[in-house]
């Protein structure tokens, strides 16, 4: 072959190597693979003060905690007082009252059908979609989970379950018995959706049901603190059922243990600097114990009501920081869509807005905002600087 024909061998072979790249490059697909991963974490009855990350002297979260100072950390972020509401903002991005939520049982807990969840979104653009744990938002077509956008379901889907030890469960509408601690369960089936989609975007909704009751605790996590002193000039010790708060932290520690297990999974397949982590609660403490002073718990608008931790760790794109400012489960949605590059086709206006600029530092122009918690027929309104309560006392916050 001459030197000329070589040189022309060479020109055809290199053109069909940048056809070959631009059209991976502009295949639908492209796109998706890149997009990151998400793991989204809820605790229930999990308060703002049963943390370790945010004062609490006496319990142990160090693998939550270190999220937290590896992450970004919201130091006002707000929730609804009760579980399925909560849950339906999650879901939604809306208040829940726009979704017909109005209470957690006796159909009030049902999310409206018309609804587009954020597995809907997710799934529709090339995301393995899957729900483990406490679902609380209709236990029955077209409100369970594999209606709503899940690919997957393992859990309940009623607000409350009775038995944590090997209990009765469902796989996608099929009663099967579970495998030891809910929790740990719920856990190895979310570390067995990663091994099994690692190839592909996943969005995981790994809904935890404790640490609310029964307080039914593995005699692992029991025996360390069923001794521990506890926190009696707190400003509710007068209400304090001690055995109840030692059954919590031990609960909230099995939490962290599962969390480190989780992490751990990701990292050893590589999945970490691809996967985006975020851990929340539903609402305040089920029980009168140490919450950083805040007033109220469960079922209060009051700000020990509310109040919830938010952790979003995304290692090596997002620098360590406390954001102080408010934000709400409104604003998951439009967040993580973000986050992943993702434009929800939602035809009901969001109440949420991304908070992407403040996760990943570009936070200059943030403008102040009103946040709502509403239940039971008490409304307390929060923005910057006040909060509006129930009873129309206005607080300088």
């Amino acid at each position: 072959m001459s030197a000329k024909h070589l040189s022309i061998v060479c020109l055809l072979l290199l053109l069909v190597g940048i056809q070959s790249v631009f059209l991976q490059s502009c295949t639908p697909n492209s796109k998706i693979k890149t997009r990151p991963n998400i793991v989204l974490i809820v605790t229930d009855d999990q308060g703002w003060g049963d943390l370790g990350i945010n004062g609490n002297p006496h319990l142990q979260t160090t693998n939550i905690d270190k999220l937290a100072t590896q992450g970004v950390q919201f130091s006002r972020f707000y929730v609804s007082p009760v579980c399925s509401p909560t849950r339906a903002e999650i879901l939604t991005g809306r208040y829940h009252p726009r979704g017909g939520v109005y209470t957690t049982s006796q159909g009030g807990e049902r999310l409206n059908p018309n609804e587009t969840t954020i597995a809907d979104v997710f799934k529709s653009n090339g995301y393995y979609t899957a729900a483990m744990g406490k679902w609380h938002n209709g236990s029955q077509p077209p409100y369970h989970p594999n209606n709503r956008g899940f690919d997957e379901f393992y859990g309940f889907c009623s607000g409350h379950w009775g038995n944590y030890f090997s209990p009765m469960l469902e796989r996608n509408g099929e009663i099967i018995k579970g495998d030891g601690f809910v929790i740990d369960d719920f856990t190895n089936q979310a570390m067995d959706v990663i091994d099994r989609k690692k190839d592909q975007p996943f969005f995981i909704y790994l809904a935890y049901n404790t640490p609310h009751s029964p307080m039914q605790v593995p005699d692992v996590w029991w025996d360390k603190y069923k001794n521990s002193p506890i926190d009696t000039v707190h400003r509710y010790s007068d209400r304090e059922k001690t055995q109840k708060t030692r059954a919590a932290y031990a609960l909230c520690e099995n939490i962290d243990w599962n969390v480190g297990r989780l992490v751990g999974k990701l990292e050893s397949l590589k999945l970490l600097e691809n996967t985006i982590i975020v851990y929340m609660s539903d609402n305040g403490p089920n029980g009168w114990r140490w919450n950083d002073g805040l007033k109220g718990i469960k079922g209060s608008t009051d700000e020990g009501g509310v109040r919830s931790p938010l952790l979003v760790y995304w290692k090596n794109h997002m620098t360590p920081n406390t954001i102080d400012k408010i934000a709400s489960a409104i604003d998951l949605l439009p967040s993580l869509t973000d986050l992943a590059d993702i434009t929800p086709s939602i035809d009901k206006p969001l109440d949420g807005i991304s908070l992407k600029p403040l996760l990943l530092g570009s936070n200059d122009s943030w403008e102040n905002r009103y946040v709502f918690s509403h239940w039971n027929g008490n409304v307390s309104v929060r923005d910057q600087h006040y909060l509006l309560d129930h009873k129309n006392q206005l607080f300088d916050l």
